[in-house]
């Protein structure tokens, strides 16, 4: 058996690979430009092979990553290398673009949870992270990649996004960090001020299209075919890779317990496919004994997943996704349905929607309880709500809440919110500021109506 601390790394080329999601038998190198299979049109995903990963026990794998944790050692302090042979064992250590991503809070909701009535409330507070959402998770993988495909020869020159602002904001960054080109396709006007400005600042080529996400998302499918440049969206299932840490972390930070339900907020469905892919490594190597049951939370304007749940999943139902607070998924047809589909039903999983003024209530009740939400993360605690009230998720059961991004990024959202300008939404707990004169009679008085004294 393997030691606790000793990487293993000498099988990686042989055992982590492509593989259809179909079934094809077809397998194709990690290394190879390649996003979906070329006998079927399915989506790929990387297939680690259990029995090399098997020589080492659940006891190992547990030591070996918990001694990584938090140390300056290259790669291993990343949340995401630090599970280095689960991920992409075979990149070279000069390869890896790592900002030690990663590692985030796994924040005890007290107050909120007491308030909702659910005590055991969690928030994996993802946002805490290089550039502000969980996209870095897998956009440190993806980098990589590219950049030891570039050291071998390959044909890549740039790597290339269509965005709602996360996605953008971490391929800019890590390309950035790597000294690779970007290009960035982003919906005008539907993105907001912090996001659009990210990939700017990193130097990214920024393309702003007068169309929605999905008409982006057609775009640089076209023009990535051309091999000079790499798809970095999430049907990349190199991404996959990093993002399913997530779960491995969680269950990590619970001294390798698994919690009860995990919601997140989901748009192309990666992240879900993602969280479950994690979970499946942990079960097969015995680290976990049980799954946890897993709830994507989507905004009705854009909800062509929860469409599919109503019907059990019989049909792919597309939607023309509206404006939504929850800009970042606003996706009327996501690409990782199918992976998605499988997280649902391996899980005993639900789909639930809210609307605006669901998702823009919840996130400002969270703020309350000193938090800073981003709208998608109202997406998920409104869903969360909903689920509580319906007796669906028990006041008892221990539940982790997905926040995906930082509140700083949506700062026109709380604006709006507090200043009741939000459209379809009812800003019961807004709290604008207050303008007085200098006056400290003025000042006094005003303290005195605000706390009943």
């Amino acid at each position: 058996m393997l030691s606790a601390i000793e990487p293993e790394r000498h099988t990686a080329h042989q055992t982590v690979y492509f593989r259809c999601i179909a079934g094809c038998s077809a397998k194709h190198s990690l290394f190879d430009v390649i996003y979906t299979c070329p006998s079927c049109g399915s989506l790929l995903e990387v297939h680690h092979d259990r029995e090399p990963l098997k020589k080492r026990s659940a006891t190992a794998w547990k030591q070996l990553f918990d001694s990584r944790i938090g140390t300056t050692k290259w790669p291993y302090g990343s949340g995401v290398w630090g599970m280095r042979e689960w991920v992409i064992p075979a990149l070279a250590d000069e390869n890896i673009v790592s900002m030690f991503e990663g590692n985030t809070n796994l924040f005890w909701a007290e107050r909120l949870g007491q308030q909702l009535g659910i005590p055991d409330l969690w928030l994996k507070l993802c946002g805490n992270s290089h550039t502000g959402s969980f996209k870095d998770l897998g956009m440190t993988v993806l980098v990589s990649v590219v950049k030891q495909m570039m050291a071998q020869g390959s044909s890549v020159k740039a790597v290339a996004c269509a965005s709602t602002g996360d996605t953008s904001a971490a391929l800019a960054a890590y390309a950035a960090y790597a000294g690779i080109p970007a290009v960035i396709f982003l919906p005008a006007g539907k993105v907001s001020t912090a996001q659009l400005i990210q990939p700017v600042a990193n130097g990214a080529h920024v393309l702003a299209l007068d169309t929605d996400f999905d008409g982006c998302m057609k775009i640089v499918k076209e023009v990535t075919q051309d091999n000079s440049i790499y798809l970095a969206n999430s049907m990349n299932s190199l991404r996959i890779e990093g993002q399913k840490t997530v779960g491995i972390e969680i269950v990590k930070q619970f001294d390798w317990q698994v919690p009860d339900w995990i919601v997140i907020p989901v748009g192309n469905l990666g992240n879900i496919s993602a969280l479950y892919k994690g979970f499946q490594l942990m079960l097969d190597l015995g680290l976990i004994s049980r799954m946890p049951r897993l709830v994507a939370a989507q905004a009705a304007k854009a909800n062509p997943f929860y469409e599919s749940f109503k019907t059990g999943f019989k049909e792919k139902i597309n939607v023309r996704a509206q404006d939504t607070l929850a800009n970042a998924i606003r996706i009327g047809n996501p690409v990782s349905y199918e992976k998605a589909i499988k997280a649902i039903v391996a899980t005993d999983g639900i789909v639930e929607q809210a609307t605006e003024n669901e998702l823009a209530a919840a996130a400002a009740h969270a703020d309350l309880t000193g938090m800073f939400t981003c709208p998608h993360t109202g997406v998920a605690l409104a869903v969360l709500t909903k689920l509580l009230k319906r007796g669906v998720i028990k006041s008892s059961d221990r539940t982790v809440v997905i926040s995906t991004a930082h509140g700083l990024k949506f700062t026109d959202f709380k604006v709006g919110y507090h200043e009741s300008r939000l459209a379809d939404v009812t800003s019961q707990y807004a709290n604008p500021a207050v303008y007085l004169p200098a006056n400290a009679d003025a000042v006094k008085a005003e303290i005195e109506q605000r706390l009943g004294h």
